[in-house]
């Protein structure tokens, strides 16, 4: 057989290039005449003609099986012949198949034409488009447009016809032209400016010429100081022969101008009345002027000291930290400080004896306090009941009716006392003395007075007692409101925020999620059917506020309705929940929707966060989307039905249900990650 076969092989022809190409250009004739053929022909009559083919194909091969199953000598031939008919099926399906990829080729290329010319189309589009939106920009621009001289206010148009020239004003033109008009207001605006700039500068020149007239005179006057301060020295004897101590009194005056309000008013007013009345009361003012300076520095200036005073206590609190009664008795002295200057009256009485009054102002409380001291002429006998007589303390009670001065009377300093733990200023009486009201009335300060009324009497102490709780109640109330308002933001675009701090209340993973916040008003709230039992124990009232907000998940839609306090975030919000899944399922009809309400409104302690508890709202929301994939999660899949489960469990549960109500496993546990029954 081999030798056979290479006898009938053929001999190796070795073509040319030239009749390479012609068989290269016959062949491409070829493919041009199917391509020119695809045209001619019927797509369906080709598919039709696939399907008879490939039958015919089976049947041949069907009976070539069946012939040389039957290994018969006379089937050789039947077989060849049907061999040579599949060849030509064969022949024919790869026509067939050339014709199809013609087709292909074809419908590509139109496709690729239709898409350039679609591009082509909407590019021209977009560039019409942004030609269009540069046109209405710029009309808008030349609509917004807004000169110069809309800013600036000109004189109306009856002064301006008034007061103007004719060569400016032109009335015979400007007066039907608002155009002309505005522009001879304009050159006359400009007239004006011009006769105004030549007046500041003569201004500026007599302003000038006068600063140097000053100075000059302010050399004059420096030059005569010398000369006065000697005539005051060679003066000094004549003074004090006449009992006219000027010099003395000078340099109280000056020391005056660093004392506090009351205790200048007190100083002026006894200095008067001192000169004037009474030659035996004596004024003056004792203390630290330079420490009084210092109190009236700018703060500028007192920085760096401020910097190194707190470096040292720094320092010193690294090695000691004071206690609180430490830090206490340091606001208390703080609080009691007096000023560094202060007022004495010296009270003479014709036996030589005389009072001493020392007056202080406590800076912080804004009141004034006075000592007393009595000097006697002579040295007096020891007696037993006659021991609190000349008492320093006690000696001034009640100079005027009921002023016992121990007592503030300043209203305010109850509070200041209340933040460092004072109870009562008659316990400090020794160190700052007493505030007695007559002190304050030479000092010119006035107090009210706690009887506002005489038909009304009302507790200061009362009022005192509850002034702090409804300031804090006042500002807890804006804050939460404020807070409030940010998280609405957020929720009203479906996202419930949740702070770093409270991430950990909840899994990494919640797939529930919010879709829908909206108001409602009190009347849909009481339409709802799974709202009557919060209606009937009077949780629910006109005055509160109402909401409405749709969690999702898959085909399962959980409906909440939520009852805002106006005490929030002391008063809790109020949810009620109704699951629209295979059916509507409220607390009414199953026990887990009533677990699921009890897990946001019962155990809301657990989401109150960092104090005071403002994200209460949106941490029970983001809970409320934990509980419906624990719940859908946790539900029996039918295994009756084909296919992946919809809801697939992705919560590690120690157990699915508890129970006779079955009740699902709604506790998160941190950091463990898994849920468990309560």
């Amino acid at each position: 057989m081999s030798s056979d076969s290479s006898k009938k092989r053929k001999p190796k022809v070795i073509r040319s290039e030239e009749g390479k190409r012609s068989r290269h250009d016959e062949q491409e004739g070829r493919y041009y005449n199917e391509e020119a053929e695809v045209d001619t022909r019927d797509p369906r009559k080709d598919y039709q003609l696939y399907k008879d083919t490939c039958q015919d194909l089976q049947r041949l091969m069907a009976e070539i099986q069946e012939l040389k199953s039957k290994g018969s000598k006379d089937g050789a031939l039947e077989i060849e012949e049907r061999k040579i008919q599949s060849c030509v099926h064969f022949m024919t399906l790869k026509k067939l198949n050339r014709l199809a990829h013609i087709r292909l080729k074809k419908a590509r290329d139109q496709t690729h034409e239709a898409k350039q010319k679609v591009d082509a189309y909407h590019l021209q589009l977009q560039n019409l488009l942004y030609e269009v939106m540069h046109l209405q920009k710029e009309i808008t621009k030349c609509l917004e447009f807004k000169s110069k001289h809309e800013e600036i206010e000109l004189v109306s148009v009856e002064e301006f016809y008034k007061e103007a020239p004719a060569e400016i004003s032109k009335a015979d033109i400007t007066t039907n032209d608002p155009h002309q008009q505005t522009l001879a207001r304009l050159d006359w605006e400009l007239e004006q400016r011009k006769r105004l700039a030549e007046k500041y500068k003569e201004s500026l020149a007599s302003k000038e010429k006068i600063l140097k007239e000053i100075e000059v005179k302010k050399e004059y006057l420096n030059s005569l100081q010398p000369q006065l301060n000697s005539i005051m020295q060679a003066s000094l004897p004549v003074q004090e022969y006449l009992s006219m101590p000027f010099d003395c009194m000078h340099k109280q005056y000056e020391i005056a101008r660093h004392l506090p309000a009351p205790l200048y008013v007190l100083f002026v007013q006894a200095s008067a009345y001192s000169q004037a009345c009474d030659k035996k009361l004596v004024v003056s003012i004792e203390g630290s002027v330079a420490e009084a300076r210092a109190l009236f520095k700018p703060t500028e200036d007192s920085q760096d000291d401020e910097s190194d005073s707190d470096a040292e206590e720094e320092q010193t609190t690294k090695r000691r930290r004071p206690t609180l009664g430490v830090q206490l008795d340091d606001k208390r002295k703080e609080m009691l400080k007096r000023h560094p200057l202060y007022v004495c009256l010296t009270i003479k009485c014709k036996d030589g004896s005389s009072l001493n009054l020392a007056f202080y102002f406590l800076m912080n409380l804004n009141i004034l306090t006075v000592k007393a001291k009595i000097s006697s002429a002579s040295e007096l006998q020891s007696a037993i009941s006659a021991g609190d007589l000349l008492n320093p303390d006690l000696i001034l009670s009640c100079l005027y009716p009921g002023d016992d001065g121990n007592k503030t009377p300043n209203p305010a300093n109850r509070y200041q006392f209340d933040k460092v733990g004072i109870v009562s200023l008659s316990d400090y009486i020794s160190e700052v003395g007493h505030p007695y009201l007559w002190v304050q009335a030479m000092g010119g300060i006035h107090f009210p007075t706690d009887l506002p009324q005489p038909s009304i009497i009302a507790d200061n102490a009362l009022s005192a007692s509850h002034m702090e709780k409804t300031i804090n109640l006042l500002r807890c109330r804006v804050q939460s409101r404020l807070s409030l308002h940010r998280q609405f933001a957020s929720l009203e675009h479906g996202s419930i925020p949740v702070s770093v701090e409270c991430q950990h209340l909840f899994p990494a993973k919640v797939v529930s999620h919010l879709t829908k916040w909206h108001t409602i008003t009190y009347d849909d709230y009481l339409a709802l059917p799974y709202t009557a039992d919060v209606i009937e124990c009077g949780l629910a009232e006109d005055m509160y506020q109402y909401y409405s907000l749709m969690i999702e998940r898959g085909t399962a839609k959980m409906e909440a309705v939520v009852v805002l306090n106006p005490g929030y975030c002391a008063v809790p919000p109020l949810f009620r929940l109704c699951l629209h899944w295979k059916g509507d399922r409220s607390s009414s009809n199953d026990e887990n929707i009533r677990a699921m309400e009890s897990e946001v409104n019962v155990f809301y302690k657990e989401l109150c966060g960092p104090s005071p508890g403002y994200q209460l709202l949106t941490n029970q929301m983001q809970r409320l989307c934990m509980l419906l994939d624990v719940y859908l999660e946790t539900e029996r899949h039918d295994n009756s039905v084909e296919g992946p489960h919809e809801f697939p469990p992705e919560k590690i549960c120690l157990r699915l249900v508890r129970g006779p109500n079955r009740i699902k496993p709604f506790k998160f546990n941190y950091p463990q990650g898994f849920f468990s029954h309560r």
